[in-house]
This record gives structure tokens, C-alpha cells and sequence, in this order.
């Protein structure tokens, strides 16, 4: 069994994964960026260690750091959770060529899966077909274009290496493909380090039904179960459940059965998931992510098992004590995702900042894994996930009613999330009747009664507190205990990565010629200069938080006689980004 891990990853997955090697007796190791020196996931690890940097690319994506840091430490596993690093073929193989641990499949399977394009033709291979789509990189936007034309509009451009909705664009009609392309291309490079895309026929009323496997490295491979991840935005999941909803035993089988065989192609070992898009009775296979996923809590509450803990005994050799028999299924999960985000007119902005207040629910059946406390700040530089609620009940009715009751106990304030959002979702006739798909949520959900956050309170001062201070000795985090008067705090961090353009704020009104931003952010890319005429509904800048674009446009018609910042540019809610005249 192994002895240390380093958890190479932040935010709840860190904890989650930290949560099951202390029960199991094996230390763990936490690494931060200059943002997340006291984030919780480094509180709770037996040692830390300094990375350096802000944004990702600078930190949780610099495969120099970590390796050091691996080396420095001692440990012997190395787990990635999602994103960042845990599907790229050259972090996965830089690990194994040192002598530690990859918990996660070995590099030639993640080669072939972490690719979708190379996964689709292996898919094929297995017997199980894909959505239509080009199973080669993109190199221009008339690619698409001519695929469109060919197999018809919609259709999606989707990112090579990574999943969760990241880097993914539907493209309506001829003249989207060109921004849209740009867009997913830049979306993904920022996410997972690799920039190329691939495109797809778009099915129109889908759900989104994944298989959970696992597989030894003695030629076990089991499925455990589906989980129904169609209720999404922007692609990317909000509500998922397991089992599914209105699903024919005969096709879960049948589905089970084809995830093991895509997994048996590529020689998968460890936990992976193979998604599927099903419609009309048919499914598709549409991707294998090849780590843990965001909503494998589901899956253990109806099975009975701890994913990560599997994830560990396989890593260290052990062999499934499993067979496909002995995986039995109770009750009903159903799991939200809280994200830091504004859902108020069904906009899904992202909304950085300080938690100011955090009461989190409890009760029977009721699970919350959370990667911040009170007190901590959710950075525009990561994902914006703070935690994952998720109840277990006899049924499905019964779940439901046990989330909307959960969600009801927990308090956020500080940021907007998407909590008012999952209540719309979970009580509309839609679900309740399992007839929703992935495009209902955006497509038919009437969110115009959410209302827009209110302004944080700045929170009461304490004179007498105990001050929690770290320190670095050689790159190693040391908590030291102090009694201070609060007035010595020192001032909080912007958590910019160059100082912001000191831009005068105040938010426009509908139609006005003030430009403004919708949120703290990083401008990606200026779409207009100064003298340029535009219309209404032009994208004048391109605006990235959390890992998500948003486009930043026009509300009236008019001549540009102001465009106030530039690529990179750091800017606050409410920063004035151009004016039209």
C-alpha cells in the first residue's frame, strides 16, 4: 500500500482525496499557488508545499514545480483528481519515468482515451459507435463549415484533450464557426494545456448517461452503474443522478457492458468513465474521461463503495475482490454542484470572492464535500466549484425532496451560486418526470425569478483573535499560532496577477453606451478599436473567469470613441470597458 500521496490538484477533489488516504493510514501532501496559501485543501494536508504563481498555467499546471515538489516530499503516489493535470499523457508518464505512482490508468491509456479524437476511432474498434463527427484535429474554421453544410447545423466544436464541458462551442450557422473555434481552442489551453478542438454532429434533445468502471491491473474490469448528468449550462453538468430516470434495464446493460469494452481496448486500469449521449432509444459513446469525476458520490452512495479507496488498493497492485455480480444497486442519489456563480435572469456569470458566511446542511442522507470554509475566496484564476451537495434516499421522489430540503439548510453568502438555479431545476414537472435533456435547462427553464445578489457586508471586526500564520521554510508550509490585534492584519490580496487599470465603475443601464464588465475577470481579447461602428449584440471585448469566456456586448448602436483596455488586462464588475457614442 502506498505511504504518501501528493494530491496534485486544490479545491474539494484535493479534500476528498486527502479525506480517504487519512482514514487509510497514508499521508498526504498538498501543493498551492501564491492564491491558495491557506485554502483548505492546505490546512488539511499533513505537509504543503509552495508552488508559486496565481493563475494555473503559473502553478497547478507547471510540470517542473511538481515534480520538485514530488521529489522534495518523498511521496510514492501522485493522485491528479480532475482538470489540470489528470488526463495529460506527459504528466502522467514524467511521474512513472521517477519511480512514483500514477493513480490513474497507466500513460498509453490515457494516450488513446485523454484524446477524444484517437478515443472515437477506438471506440469504433470495440464495436461502439460514436457520435458523427471528423475524428481528426481541427486546423481551421472552414473545416467546420464544410462539415456543417455536409451533415447540418447546429454542430460542436470540442476540445481534443479534457472534458467537462471545457472548450466546447456550438456553432449554429456558417459565420459562428470562425469565433467559435478561436474561442474553444483558447478555452481549452487554458484548461488543460493543449489548444486543439474537433468537431461533431450536435444532437438536439439528448441526455448526457455515463458509465462508472473500474478496472485492476489484473484483468478485472467491472461497470458499477449509470449517472444521469443531462441538466447542464454551457455544457457543463449542474444536476446529476444516479440511477437514471425512465431508463430500460436492457439498454443499461447493454451500455455497461460497451463501457467495459471501451475500456478493455485501450487497456484501462483504475476508475474511468465512459459517457454516452442517448436519444430515441439509442445511445452514442461520446468520450472516456480518464480520472475520477466530479460526480462519482452518487455512485458510491448506491453502491456502497469509496471510489478513491479503489482507486488506491489498485494503484498499489491490488486486485478487485468484486465481480460484475456482486455490484448491487440501492435507493437513489441525486447530486447539484454549487458553483460560484450569478444564475440570476439565467445569465450563469461567473461570481468570485470571499465567503463571508458558510452553514452547510446535515441530516440524514445528506453529504457535502466542499473545498472552501468561511472565510476563504474563490479565485477568478480556478474553477469556480465550492462544493458538491448529494443525498441518498429509498427513491427517487424521495432524494429530490431531501435535496430541496438540504439545499434549503445551506447558507452562502459573499458570492452567488447556483443554488436558487438547482431549485428551479429540481422541482420543474420536467425532471420530476424524467423527460428533461441536456438543452432544457437553457432552452426552456424560466430563471427571471432569481434575483441578483446583493452586495457583501463587510464582516464585523473581532479586536481579540488568534492569528493562524504560515510560513515557508525551503518552499515547505509551517503553521505557526499567534495572538495579534486585528488591526495587524495585513491587507487582503486583489489576487491579480498585474495591478488593475484603475477604470471608473458603475453598471450600465439597458441600451446604454457605457460598455461594462459583468464580472472580475482577465480580458482575453479586444474585438474593436476606437472610431469602429457597431451594432447591437457585437462582441466588443472576450472576458475570462473560472476558466469560462464570456462575450462582453453592445447594447446600443453607435461609433466606439472609447475602448479602455487590452488583452490582459486585469477589471472588477462594473469596470467601464468602452463607450459608445
Amino acid at each position: 500500500m502506498l505511504k504518501k500521496v501528493l494530491i496534485a490538484n486544490r479545491g474539494e477533489i484535493a479534500v476528498r482525496v486527502m479525506r480517504t488516504c487519512r482514514e487509510m493510514g497514508i499521508a498526504t501532501v498538498a501543493v498551492y499557488s501564491e492564491l491558495d496559501r491557506d485554502a483548505l485543501h492546505v490546512r488539511l494536508a499533513d505537509e504543503a508545499y509552495a508552488l508559486g504563481g496565481q493563475t494555473a498555467t503559473e502553478s497547478y499546471l507547471n510540470t517542473a514545480a511538481i515534480l520538485d515538489v514530488i521529489a522534495r516530499s518523498g511521496a510514492d503516489g501522485v493522485h491528479p483528481g480532475y482538470g489540470f493535470f489528470s488526463e495529460n499523457t506527459d504528466f502522467a508518464r514524467a511521474i512513472t519515468e521517477m519511480g512514483v505512482t500514477f493513480i490513474g490508468p497507466p500513460p498509453s491509456a490515457i494516450e488513446v482515451m485523454g484524446d477524444k479524437i484517437s478515443s472515437r476511432l477506438a471506440a469504433e474498434k470495440a464495436g461502439v459507435n460514436g457520435v458523427p463527427g471528423r475524428s481528426q484535429t481541427l486546423v481551421s474554421h472552414q473545416e467546420v463549415i464544410d462539415f456543417g453544410n455536409e451533415f447540418g447545423w447546429p454542430v460542436a466544436i470540442k476540445a481534443a484533450y479534457g472534458g467537462g464541458g471545457r472548450g466546447m462551442k456550438v456553432v449554429e450557422k456558417a459565420d459562428e464557426a470562425e469565433p467559435a473555434l478561436e474561442s474553444a481552442m483558447r478555452e481549452s489551453l487554458n484548461y488543460f494545456g493543449r489548444s486543439e478542438c474537433y468537431v461533431e454532429r450536435y444532437l438536439t434533445w439528448p441526455r448526457h448517461i455515463e458509465m462508472q468502471i473500474l478496472a485492476d491491473t489484473h484483468g478485472n474490469t467491472l461497470w458499477l452503474g449509470e449517472r444521469d448528468c443531462s441538466p447542464q449550462r454551457r455544457h457543463q453538468k449542474l444536476v446529476e443522478e444516479s440511477p437514471a430516470a425512465n431508463f430500460p434495464d436492457e439498454v443499461r446493460r447493454a451500455m455497461g457492458e460497451a463501457a467495459v469494452r471501451v475500456s478493455e481496448a485501450c487497456g484501462y486500469v483504475n476508475a474511468g468513465t465512459v459517457e454516452f449521449m442517448y436519444q430515441d432509444g439509442e445511445f452514442y459513446f461520446l468520450e472516456m474521461n480518464t480520472r475520477l469525476q466530479v460526480e462519482h458520490p452518487i455512485t458510491e452512495w448506491v453502491t456502497g463503495l469509496d471510489l478513491v479507496e479503489w482507486q488506491l488498493r489498485i494503484a498499489s497492485g491490488e486486485e478487485l475482490t468484486l465481480r460484475q455480480e456482486d455490484i448491487e444497486h440501492h435507493g437513489h442519489a441525486i447530486e447539484v454542484r454549487i458553483n460560484a456563480e450569478d444564475a440570476s435572469g439565467g445569465k450563469f456569470v461567473p461570481s468570485p470572492g470571499t465567503l463571508t458566511r458558510f452553514d452547510q446542511p446535515a441530516g440524514p442522507g445528506v453529504r457535502l464535500d466542499a473545498g472552501y470554509a468561511a472565510g476563504d475566496t474563490v479565485s477568478q484564476y480556478y474553477d469556480n466549484l465550492i462544493a458538491k451537495l448529494a443525498v441518498w434516499a429509498p427513491d427517487r421522489d424521495r432524494a429530490r425532496r431531501r435535496l430541496l430540503r438540504a439545499i434549503e439548510e445551506t447558507v452562502i453568502e459573499g458570492v452567488a451560486t447556483t443554488l436558487p438555479a438547482d431549485v428551479i431545476i429540481l422541482s420543474d414537472e420536467a425532471f420530476i418526470n424524467g423527460t428533461h435533456s441536456t438543452n432544457w435547462v437553457e432552452n426552456t427553464l424560466d430563471f427571471s425569478s432569481i434575483a441578483a445578489p446583493a452586495p457583501a457586508a463587510p464582516a464585523d471586526a473581532d479586536p481579540l483573535v488568534r492569528k493562524d500564520v504560515t510560513a515557508e521554510v525551503n518552499g515547505r508550509r509551517v503553521a505557526v499560532s499567534l495572538w495579534m490585534p486585528e488591526s495587524d492584519d495585513p491587507p487582503a490580496r486583489s489576487g491579480n496577477t498585474k495591478p488593475r487599470r484603475q477604470h471608473s465603475s458603475g453598471v450600465a443601464s439597458a441600451g446604454s453606451g457605457t460598455v461594462t464588465a459583468p464580472m472580475q475577470g482577465t480580458i482575453v481579447k479586444v474585438n474593436v478599436e476606437v472610431g469602429q461602428i457597431v451594432e447591437i449584440g457585437d462582441t466588443i471585448v472576450i472576458l475570462e473567469a473560472m476558466k469560462m469566456e464570456n462575450s462582453v456586448r453592445a447594447e446600443r448602436a453607435g461609433t466606439l470613441s472609447a475602448v479602455n483596455v487590452s488583452a490582459g488586462d486585469s477589471v472588477a464588475a462594473g469596470d467601464i470597458v468602452a463607450v459608445i457614442e
